[in-house]
């Protein structure tokens, strides 16, 4: 038996209201009318899909011993790297062993299922899959696509130990149908007509999933509590509703309203708010779209009880926001919009990708050391201990300090140093446990800054070395929020 251990998500702090949009582009396009209701997640300057799945994986483990995670796949149709593989840079960032097994999954909105599954037919007594999905789509300035998309992720820890939704089934069907499309050397993706693509592409192809998984385990599709249906466009998840026989009680909210169209990870980010609210026994039909769809059957346990335990999840993360207010802001992030950055932005060091091969894990994975002779951390990691009663040399465990809690002592709002989103506040933190770095701050305002506040790690981009195709990840410190 193996099923769900573990769920985690990641909405990020930035949303902008739709109407926004249609404001400034509007002219272009009037009929966008329709697609500027409600507010969209919007990732900030210094994340991407892996950041943000990193995020929702942090979620996930809580304080899990991170051993316990013997493969890693990463979904997204948004991956920062064609050729290097995104989801070690991912393993890196959780501070995963070295025998972990990787694999990136990208092609389709169908991803993120697909991922699922392999993790689901990996798993078994003695493995543990760690699945997590994150997009940050690109989408041309006055396009409905602009407007629906949102950005996000979601984490799920898959193996066969105090199981809190078991798997019990599948049903597949694949389609190259012509809908949305994107080669290899193109930023913007295309789209066919939206009559086409909702009546033939979403109300046909997820009936057929779901009914085939119904027919397949003799089911009805009312024995399910929750109907988890990844389809953006509310006028055809209406009609799909009716074709299966689902009451709109059955029926998952799709954040629409609320986050937007998350592409791989949507399924997966509204299966954690299914799992927030439910209750033993409950039967959960998990459905994706995307050259073809994907229908899951779940089964919740009694653990499901305790398994939301010190999570932020899907409820806390919608309740942490903050207003994009200005359009230029959001097309700045973004990279649509050229800035005049002046000589501190352009300045960009070469990438010394071999330091990082010998400091990866203190880099990364924000690894330090701690004396075994007095218990000090510090970082970076150093062979003389630094605490002056001590001084062992050369009595040193690693110590991972992404995954504590610190509290900010110093800090500054610098206008001279460059930043994208000015001023740039950086700061000492002192951990609970020992050790001090400095760091930047993220996810906040110069204002909202004190000297004694809590922060916990996020892992973000440091910077873009866009001539060399590099991306450069380190972490930083955001407020830590209940």
């Amino acid at each position: 038996m193996v099923g769900i251990t573990s769920y985690g998500a990641y909405i990020p702090w930035y949303r902008m209201n739709r109407k926004l949009i249609f404001e400034q582009l509007g002219w272009f396009n009037p009929a966008n009318a329709a697609h500027a209701r409600g507010e969209k997640a919007v990732a900030n300057y210094d994340e991407d899909a892996i950041t943000m799945a990193v995020a929702a994986a942090l979620d996930c483990l809580q304080q899990r011993d991170r051993n316990c995670i013997d493969g890693l796949f990463f979904a997204s149709t948004s991956m920062p790297f064609a050729e290097r593989q995104n989801a070690v840079i991912a393993s890196d960032g959780l501070d995963c062993k070295a025998g972990v097994r990787t694999a990136d999954f990208s092609g389709s909105t169908r991803a993120g299922t697909t991922a699922l599954l392999a993790a689901l037919d990996s798993a078994n007594d003695e493995t543990s899959i760690m699945i997590c999905a994150g997009e940050n789509r690109q989408a041309k300035p006055g396009s409905a696509q602009e407007h629906t998309y949102g950005d996000g992720a979601a984490a799920f820890l898959v193996g066969s130990a105090d199981i809190i939704a078991e798997f019990k089934g599948s049903y597949s069907v694949s389609h190259d149908f012509i809908d949305y499309r994107r080669t290899s050397t193109e930023r913007f993706l295309h789209t066919w007509e939206e009559r086409w693509i909702r009546e033939e592409g979403y109300s046909k192809i997820i009936p057929e999933a779901v009914n085939g998984l119904a027919k397949k385990y003799n089911m009805n599709v009312a024995e399910f509590s929750k109907i988890i249906i990844a389809c953006p466009v509310t006028g055809a998840l209406n009609g799909i509703a009716k074709r299966i026989g689902a009451t709109p009680e059955q029926l998952q909210d799709t954040m629409i309203a609320s986050v937007g169209d998350t592409g791989s990870a949507m399924p997966l980010m509204l299966f954690v708010a299914a799992l927030e609210e439910a209750k033993p026994g409950d039967k959960i039909m998990v459905v994706s779209y995307g050259s073809g769809s994907d229908a899951l059957y779940f089964e919740i346990t009694d653990k499901i009880k305790t398994a939301g335990k010190g999570k932020k999840g899907i409820t806390g993360h919608l309740a942490d926001r903050n207003d994009i207010n200005v359009y230029g802001k959001y097309l700045v992030y973004r990279n649509l919009l050229p800035l005049e950055i002046g000589i501190r932005g352009e300045e960009i060091a070469p990438t010394a990708m071999s330091t990082l091969g010998r400091d990866g894990k203190g880099i990364t994975a924000l690894i330090g050391s701690r004396c075994k002779a007095c218990g000090t951390p510090q970082y970076p990691k150093q062979r003389v201990c630094v605490n002056p009663d001590c001084g062992a040399i050369d009595e040193m465990d690693d110590y991972r300090f992404s995954d504590k809690i610190g509290t900010l002592t110093a800090f500054t709002g610098d206008h001279l140093a460059f930043s994208w989103d000015p001023p740039q506040i950086y700061g000492l933190v002192d951990f609970e446990e020992g050790g001090r770095i400095l760091l930047d701050l993220t996810d906040c305002s110069l204002e909202s800054v004190s000297v004694g506040m809590p922060v916990r790690m996020s892992f973000r981009r440091k910077y873009a070395d866009p001539d060399r195709g590099y991306y450069g990840y380190f972490w930083k410190a955001v407020p830590a929020k209940s």
